[in-house]
């Protein structure tokens, strides 16, 4: 039989193609970015407090706390307007191929946070990622909109992953997670009441079709893809866990060639700086992996 690690990889494979049907499912969703993410983390909120009660969470903490989890939840809603805009303005494949150069915004973000020197070669890789991006954009111009909100959504992940990394140190994941869901969900609805159409009937008048895909996007891929990689994470090491992850773009790519092979036919140069991207992607991932393993055996 197979053995309880092995069980939870192919556990962790399966919720990192999950992440790569998220763009599937905004690709499927006919309301605008800022509705949908919203229905989003309402939903995710309120499964995430029916989780929280279930396992008896406390939920009380310091307002410092909140405060920092509120931005953090501003920063998440932030990345998943302008990954959904990204795919409203061009297609999947564009914005996963421009969602992959989070890992040069990472290298530039963590350092600053973290107080750490910058690797040479993550400098080496940031000028090679650029190029990957400059490359498809020169094929892909009339995608400039979406190229543009995939790389703000990438910076916008990148910082809030960094954020959170810290976070985890002192709280429960589950209890940072539904304040950042809930300070997402009142970013958003103030901004809808500012600047959108505000709450109306209408509004809350969805199609059968997209309410299903929102709770499967709501339910599947965030409640539980969130609850269910903290399980993972206590038989595989949180770093290993991030480094599956970076093959999200690569499966949400091939999902989205083979269910519209019409709109993600794109051209050469496309797939010419995608792979830039994305090699360069997972060789950050196995040096980085590398250099763990030996510090782990000094």
């Amino acid at each position: 039989m197979p053995s309880v690690k092995f069980k939870n990889y192919l556990h962790l494979h399966f919720l990192v193609f999950i992440a790569g049907f998220t763009a599937i499912l905004g690709e499927l969703i006919t309301i605008k970015a800022v509705s949908l993410v919203w229905y989003r983390m309402v939903i995710a909120a309120i499964l995430m407090f029916i989780f929280i009660k279930v396992i008896k969470v406390k939920l009380k903490i310091s307002p410092k706390s909140i405060l920092r989890f509120a931005i953090a939840g501003v920063i998440i809603a932030l990345h998943w307007i302008t990954f959904f805009g990204a795919i409203d303005e061009s297609n999947v494949s564009i914005t996963l191929a421009m969602f992959s150069t989070g890992a040069f915004f990472a290298s530039i973000i963590e350092p600053m946070i973290y107080k750490r020197r910058i690797v040479w070669y993550e400098i080496l890789f940031g000028i090679l990622i650029i190029m990957g991006v400059f490359i498809i954009t020169q094929g892909e111009i009339q995608y400039l909109t979406g190229i543009i909100l995939g790389v703000s959504s990438a910076f916008f992940s990148s910082l809030f992953a960094v954020l959170n990394g810290s976070f985890s140190k002192r709280h429960s994941a589950t209890v940072i997670s539904f304040y950042e869901f809930l300070s997402g969900v009142g970013f958003i609805s103030l901004y809808i009441l500012c600047f959108g159409d505000g709450f109306s009937s209408n509004y809350f008048n969805l199609s059968w079709s997209d309410f299903t895909y929102l709770f499967i996007l709501a339910s599947v891929c965030t409640a539980y893809a969130f609850i269910a990689s903290v399980y993972v994470m206590k038989v595989i090491s949180p770093y290993t866990v991030v480094l599956t992850y970076n093959l999200e773009p690569l499966y949400g790519i091939i999902l989205a060639v083979l269910l519209f092979p019409e709109k993600e036919r794109m051209s050469t140069t496309f797939y010419y700086g995608a792979a830039i991207i994305l090699s360069v992607v997972l060789l950050n991932a196995y040096l980085k992996n590398r250099a763990r393993f030996k510090a782990n055996r000094l």
